[in-house]
C-alpha cells in the first residue's frame, strides 16, 4: 500500500492541531534548554536522558503529522466490488455509494471511511482503517512524553542539585519558575486528556469495536466471532511483529483475514 496524502480543509481542525503543535514545540524547546542541557553540562545527568527525550519528541511529532495527512481509508467514488465480497457491502444512505460494512460516513469530511472510529479535530482527520495505528502511536508517545516532561519538571524543582553556571540574562532563566509551571500545567492537561482516550481506544480494539459502533450500540456479542486481542491489534497495525507496532517510520500493509472476522454482519 503506497502513501496516500489526505488533507482536510477545516479551520477548527487547524486550530486544534495548532494547539497540539504549540505544546510540543514549547516543551521540546524549554525542557532541553532549561533542564536537560544545563544539568548535563554540570554532570548531574548523563547523555541518555537527553537522547530519550528527543527520541520521544521525534516519535510523537512524526505520528501526529502522519496521522493527520494519511488517508484514513476514504472510499473511491466508483469502487470495484468483487463478486465474492458483494454480501459484505452496503449502500450509504447519505452519499448513495456502496461501501464495505463497518464503514461510516463522516459528515465533516463529506465521504465514507472504511472502519471509521471517529473524526478527531486534534489531528484534523478521521481515524479509520489506514491511520488508526498512527493515532494509537500518537496517544502512546504523547503519554510517554507528557509523563517524562512532568518527571523532569519535578526533578528540576525538588531533586536535582542547583545549577551553578546560569546565564541570568537569558529570558528562559529569568522566568524559569513561571515557564516550569506552564510546562507542568500543559503536561498534566495532555496526560489526563490522552489517558482516557488511549484507554478507550485499547478497550475498543480488544473488543473489536469502533467508537461509532459503541455509540450506535450495533455491536452485540452475537454479531461476529470474538477474536484474540493479538489478532485485533495485528489487523490495526498491519503486522504481527509486535516490535513494529511502535515504529511510525513505516508503511502499513493490511493483513489478509477471513471475512467472517473482518466484517460486521
Amino acid at each position: 500500500m503506497g502513501l496516500r496524502i489526505h488533507f482536510v480543509v477545516d479551520p477548527q481542525g487547524w486550530f486544534c492541531m495548532g494547539l497540539i503543535i504549540f505544546v510540543w514545540l514549547f516543551n521540546t524547546l524549554f525542557i532541553p534548554k532549561v533542564i536537560l542541557f544545563p544539568h548535563y553540562e554540570e554532570g548531574h545527568l548523563s547523555v541518555v536522558p537527553v537522547m530519550c527525550y528527543y527520541v520521544l519528541a521525534l516519535f510523537c511529532i512524526v505520528s501526529l503529522l502522519r496521522a493527520s495527512v494519511t488517508d484514513p481509508g476514504r472510499l473511491p467514488e466508483s469502487p470495484k466490488i468483487p463478486i465474492a465480497e458483494r454480501d459484505f457491502w452496503e449502500l450509504c444512505n447519505k452519499c448513495n455509494m456502496m461501501r464495505p460494512k463497518r464503514s461510516h460516513h463522516c459528515s465533516r469530511c463529506g465521504h465514507c471511511v472504511r472502519r471509521m472510529d471517529h473524526h478527531c479535530p486534534w489531528i484534523n482527520n478521521c481515524v479509520g482503517e489506514d491511520n488508526h495505528w498512527l493515532f494509537l502511536q500518537l496517544c502512546f508517545y504523547t503519554e510517554l512524553l507528557s509523563s517524562y516532561t512532568l518527571f523532569l519538571d519535578f526533578c528540576h524543582c525538588y531533586y536535582f542539585e542547583p545549577l551553578k553556571k546560569v546565564n541570568w540574562d537569558l529570558f528562559v532563566f529569568r522566568h524559569e519558575l513561571a515557564l516550569t509551571r506552564i510546562s507542568t500545567f500543559m503536561g498534566l492537561i495532555m496526560l489526563v486528556g490522552i489517558s482516557g482516550l488511549f484507554y478507550t481506544q485499547l478497550i475498543g480494539i480488544c473488543n473489536d469495536t469502533t467508537s461509532i459502533e459503541k455509540l450506535a450500540n450495533c455491536c452485540e456479542e452475537v454479531s461476529r466471532p470474538r477474536k484474540p486481542w493479538q489478532q485485533s491489534f495485528s489487523e490495526v497495525f498491519g503486522t504481527r511483529w509486535k516490535i513494529l507496532w511502535f515504529i511510525p517510520f513505516r508503511q502499513r500493509r493490511p493483513l489478509r483475514v477471513p471475512y467472517h472476522f473482518a466484517n460486521h454482519v
